[in-house]
């Protein structure tokens, strides 16, 4: 076997090496957006998950104003760090639903008591099927549904206060 050839291997090792520590150092979009944007809201009817609170659907959504959908858990730590921001959203006058994501009743009235309720509705999503449906892809996100009930805009994590120009901006859009 000529020398050369011996080398063909650690060659061919060395290219798939390069290859892996390019793709990792220069990885993907991160993002997993939803493709719903610019869609209509996928039918679904959620049960309402605390008392006092009606329940939350899709034809909610539809022949009215627009509309701010927070998906969130009691459980979520991120969740508590925005919830101030979601207070002030709906101080400013923005109607705030919410789908609480495999979660207790008695978790989230606790949530709520706590960190404040922006929430006019609240639906239960225990399997967190129409989370899924939406395209989220954890908690919290946030999605501006106008008054035809189309997804406008989502919000991928907490919102911050650095994020809420932006949501205010995409808020009057769709105004």
């Amino acid at each position: 076997m000529s020398r050369a050839l011996r080398f063909v291997p650690l060659a061919v090792l060395l290219l798939f090496v390069a290859a892996v520590a390019w793709r990792i150092s220069v990885p993907a979009d991160p993002k997993v957006t939803s493709k719903l944007i610019g869609q209509p809201l996928p039918a679904f009817h959620l049960a309402a998950m605390v008392p006092g609170k009606p329940s939350l659907a899709s034809s909610d959504f539809a022949g009215g104003g627009p509309r701010v959908i927070n998906v969130f858990a009691s459980w979520c730590v991120p969740c508590v760090a925005e919830a101030p921001l979601l207070l002030e959203l709906s101080r400013r006058g923005i109607p705030i639903d919410a789908i609480a994501v495999r979660d207790r009743p008695e978790d989230v009235a606790a949530f709520l008591d706590s960190h404040g309720d922006p929430f006019q509705r609240i639906g239960s999503d225990p399997e967190s099927r129409v989370q899924l449906a939406l395209g989220s892809s954890g908690v919290p996100e946030t999605f501006i549904v106008d008054g035809q009930g189309i997804i406008r805009y989502q919000h991928m994590g907490p919102i911050t206060p650095n994020d809420l120009p932006q949501m205010l901006a995409q808020w009057e859009q769709v105004q």
